[in-house]
């Protein structure tokens, strides 16, 4: 039953990711995700890592989720926050047209991705905004480089332990890799070789990844923690738990939406995130 609960939830997950790129192409003149007029890469430890910049003012690094994530899910935020703000919409190893490298995955590996990516493009601190496994990497940055990180926001990524969650297998016996969805992932990597292989260490990354206490009392930046009420990936009882734990944290639940919050109703979680970021301390 578990398992089958956590396959719909991917599921879930990739016709939303499928519904906003089909929307993309058809609304959205600028490709997000492959932009060579805003696109430029930097060499973190061993892969080199895609980032796309827009807009003007205060800084803010953009984290799509994992597996079936892209730069082009976050379409709705970086339309926003472009306005002003400059936006660093940045493609996570082993992503869109990011390296997958050699070294083995972990969350401080993908914290010093980003800030190679936060290097490049200003000395300043600057806040961050993830979805997921986005997100996760986010507490990461903002507990490893606290001077470095003004303010979070997390979208979909509760307290995490070993023996919370067991995610299926990720394999292309699972994903339809004809489908136009991955003929697309596919024709933006490096690496399109190493997938399988990234995969099945992603797989155990995430079964064995533990994101709780020790993690969440370090981060010193105020947090907003958002969540879809009928998460299950992110279940609404440890989204609550990083709530309560992270020291200056603010909680905004979404009725009636799930994992990918933010593209079943962007306008809810809009309306959190807004006044959250234009908020003085």
């Amino acid at each position: 039953m578990k398992q089958l609960i956590l396959n719909s939830v991917w599921l879930l997950c990739w016709l939303a990711f499928s519904q906003v790129q089909a929307q993309t192409k058809t609304t959205e003149k600028v490709p997000y995700g492959n932009n060579p007029k805003a696109g430029a890469y930097v060499k973190a430890g061993d892969a080199n890592i895609y980032y796309e910049v827009y807009g003007s003012g205060d800084p803010i690094l953009l984290l799509h989720g994992g597996i079936m994530g892209s730069i082009d899910e976050m379409t709705g935020f970086i339309e926003k926050l472009k306005r002003d703000h400059l936006v660093v919409a940045m493609a996570t190893r082993g992503h869109g047209k990011s390296e997958i490298g050699t070294a083995p995955i972990t969350y401080e590996l993908k914290a010093n991705d980003v800030m190679a990516v936060i290097n490049a493009v200003t000395k300043d601190s600057i806040t961050l905004l993830g979805f997921s496994d986005g997100a996760y990497t986010g507490y990461k940055v903002a507990s490893m480089y606290p001077n470095r990180v003004k303010k979070l926001v997390a979208i979909g990524a509760g307290e995490q332990i070993p023996g919370l969650r067991q995610v299926p297998a990720f394999s292309k016996e699972r994903f339809d890799l004809e489908s136009d969805f991955w003929k697309s992932r596919l024709a933006l990597m490096p690496e399109p070789e190493k997938l399988e292989e990234f995969w099945k260490q992603m797989t155990q990354f995430y079964n064995t990844m533990v994101a709780s206490k020790e993690l969440f009392n370090s981060i010193q930046c105020p947090v907003l923690v958002l969540a879809g009420e009928l998460d299950k990936n992110a279940p609404l009882a440890t989204v609550i738990a990083a709530y309560q734990m992270i020291p200056d944290s603010q909680l905004g639940i979404v009725p009636n939406t799930g994992h990918v919050v933010f593209l079943e109703n962007f306008d809810a979680v809009w309306a959190s995130v807004k006044p959250f970021l234009n908020a003085h301390d």
